[in-house]
């Protein structure tokens, strides 16, 4: 019968190939793109963000995240009133501006 049984399964188990602690530089290694390809610029941005949000002042021409162009006639803590027609104002929360256009972008509002 022993020709049923091969030669590899009859030495034994063979040690691992490779110790602990490339397994340990192979996660870090991992982590450590996964910070500078993704968490990194997300945090980056965020506080671009904030910083566009906090230089934010009346008169100045805005974009929504809905696509809606206006300028900002009041401003309050959480909300911005944007004035999009001569005779609409339309209020949003500030987080919800994703862009500062330059001044003159709205002709004749």
């Amino acid at each position: 019968m022993d020709f049923f049984i091969s030669d590899a399964m009859a030495a034994g188990e063979a040690a691992p190939q490779g110790g602990g602690l490339q397994l340990v530089f192979m996660i870090a290694l991992f982590f450590g793109i996964m910070y500078f390809m993704i968490i990194r610029p997300q945090s980056k941005k965020a506080k671009e963000h904030t910083s566009m949000l906090d230089a934010l002042s009346k008169g100045d021409e805005v974009v929504t995240t809905g696509g809606i162009l206006g300028k900002v006639v009041k401003m309050g803590d959480n909300f911005i009133e944007l004035k999009i027609s001569e005779s609409a104002n339309v209020k949003v929360q500030r987080h919800a501006i994703t862009s500062i256009m330059p001044k003159g972008t709205m002709k004749g509002i």
